[in-house]
């Protein structure tokens, strides 16, 4: 089609075999877009498109990406707010005529359903890094390094020292949203592979996975730590890579997780009251919150 549509935020231009997203830069718009620049979303990506009526007279044009063909969706895991949704363009109201005929050209142009084998929509580009809570990640696309802060790091990371993760030994990333309290980023280890020849088969034993902020492959999130338009996109990549590597990504298998190190559980109510006391922990989150660290003790 080669035609441009412009709305908050965002312009998509429209081509024979993809999609063009330039996000803006400026203050209104989410950072998020800013960090992602633009993307280009190939047709074989999308499986549908919707227009639907928006709030404060606009209307959402939104594109619905094929599963598993992105990998920044994939990272997401469901956890963007709405206003933060790559795949939505936001448009005065009295555009919806022009957004409806572009909807129904692409929808003539869409022939994949389903689930994708392989990602389809580019990952963010390394190197990348954030600053999290407890320790800086870097990500050169060969491997993912953390490096501990003295002023946020568990006693358990710092014996552990700085960590270096080749992404030839990784099956995955598990990411938690910094907008939900205790985010995080872990790495997740690539499949052990089994016995050639087991005598007996037998369902091996789950390993324990340690609280994020014990855990030398995760680092934890905070206000003002590890915000999405960072470490989302970074995450992203680092999916991106273990998939090319061929890797399989293993589920995590939730378990009792082990007792802390009471020290541990007193600094962080410690920083969780300097939460409290600057007004960004609600009196109830600060109760709730206190007695769930007290009882893992």
């Amino acid at each position: 089609m080669g035609d441009v549509l412009a709305g908050f935020h965002a312009a998509w231009e429209f081509e024979s075999d993809s999609v063009l997203i330039r996000y803006e830069r400026g203050i209104r718009t989410p950072k998020l877009f800013q960090a992602l620049g633009e993307r280009r979303v190939p047709l074989e990506a999308i499986e549908g498109v919707t227009l639907t009526p928006g709030r404060r007279g606009t209307v959402v044009l939104r594109v619905q990406p094929r599963a598993g063909a992105d990998p920044l969706i994939e990272a997401a895991a469901g956890q963007l707010k709405e206003s933060g949704d790559p795949y939505r363009l936001v448009l005065p109201a009295e555009r919806e005529t022009l957004a409806e005929y572009y909807a129904d050209e692409l929808r003539a142009l869409l022939t994949e359903t389903g689930k994708t084998e392989r990602y389809l929509v580019a990952a963010p580009e390394a190197p990348l890094h954030f600053k999290a809570y407890d320790g800086k990640a870097s990500f050169d696309g060969e491997a993912v390094s953390f490096r501990w802060f003295w002023t946020g790091a568990s006693s358990a990371k710092w014996k552990a020292g700085d960590q270096s993760f080749p992404v030839a030994d990784l099956g995955g990333v598990e990411w938690r949203s910094p907008e939900m309290f205790e985010g995080y980023l872990r790495l997740l280890p690539r499949d052990a592979a089994p016995p050639a020849v087991p005598a007996v088969p037998a369902a091996p034993a789950a390993p324990a996975v340690p609280q994020a902020d014990q855990d030398p492959a995760a680092v934890v999130f905070g206000l003002g730590y590890g915000l999405v338009h960072e470490s989302l996109p970074f995450a992203a990549a680092v999916l991106a890579a273990v998939r090319e590597r061929g890797a399989g990504t293993p589920v995590p298998v939730p378990v009792p997780a082990p007792r802390r190190d009471p020290a541990d559980i007193a600094e962080r109510i410690r920083h969780l009251g300097e939460l409290h006391q600057q007004g960004l922990v609600t009196d109830e989150e600060f109760s709730s919150k206190k007695a769930e660290l007290l009882a893992e003790l």
